[in-house]
């Protein structure tokens, strides 16, 4: 990389730590990330003993539920700010893991560590996919198994991120957009020649009940990070009001959240 790109990454990077620590994530990953931990675990096929890694693992939505299943459990972000939650969420499930800050571009983790790698709405989020797709590929022992969920372009949380990020400035071309990873051909080209064999499907989450659409979007606008980052943005441009308005008609349908749903089986 040249110095502009180095120098882009780097503010990538500080901005989305920034990001994920503001407001309350705890909280907002009760609200639909919560009952996804087990659906992926269980399709992962965690077993007791296996060494797990979780890449992105925000308060430990999957890493918590590998520990319950007897799973040897690291969970490791880029946002060491949400560890505290994680540990008190952990002790109420009596589950014990490792939490490790550390980036999904550079895992600071040896060659073939872990037998499974799992990343809920996790790895999505770093800038070069390709590169998190090779470091999930170099941590997995031969044998190893994936679990990575991601949305959908096609679904309401694909249009949220596009719809938010319309307004906001462009990020430099070094960064991919995080809903590429809901779509099955962008996976198959990331994990090419991996040893990595994929396979997919289709779920859905319900969207959070709130008692009208305004009440949601106060509540995200208040402790959501990207929510909040926005909403002091465009207030000082004037242009909040605007990003309300398309938000209330997104909001409105209220359908299912789609999700992708990636399995993978390293070679032996």
């Amino acid at each position: 990389m040249n110095a502009t790109e180095l120098s882009d990454l780097a503010r990538i990077k500080q901005g989305a730590r920034a990001t994920w620590a503001a407001g309350d994530f705890p909280a907002i990953a009760r609200l639909t990330l919560w009952d996804i931990g087990p659906r992926i675990v269980e399709a992962a096929g965690v077993s007791p003993g296996d060494e797990v890694l979780d890449v992105g693992c925000g308060t430990g939505n999957a890493a918590i539920r590998a520990a319950q299943a007897g799973g040897h459990v690291t969970g490791v972000d880029l946002t060491p700010e949400l560890f505290d939650a994680g540990r008190r969420e952990a002790a109420a499930a009596g589950a014990r893991l490792e939490w490790v800050q550390g980036d999904a571009e550079e895992l600071p983790f040896t060659d073939e560590s872990f037998d499974v790698v799992l990343s809920t709405f996790g790895c999505m989020f770093a800038p070069r996919h390709e590169v998190a797709a090779a470091e999930i590929a170099r941590v997995l022992r031969p044998g190893g198994r994936v679990g990575i969920t991601a949305w959908t372009p096609e679904g309401d949380m694909g249009s949220f991120f596009r719809t938010v990020g319309a307004y906001m400035p462009p990020p430099p071309p070094i960064a991919q957009p995080p809903v590429l990873w809901g779509s099955e051909a962008h996976v198959r080209q990331l994990f090419a020649g991996s040893g990595i064999e994929l396979d997919f499907r289709r779920e859905t989450v319900d969207p959070p009940e709130f008692d009208s659409t305004d009440a949601a979007i106060d509540y995200l606008s208040e402790r959501f990070g990207p929510m909040i980052m926005a909403r002091e943005m465009l207030t000082a441009a004037g242009r909040w009001d605007d990003l309300r308005g398309e938000l209330t008609v997104l909001f409105e349908r209220n359908e299912p959240l789609e999700y992708l749903v990636i399995l993978g089986r390293k070679a032996g």
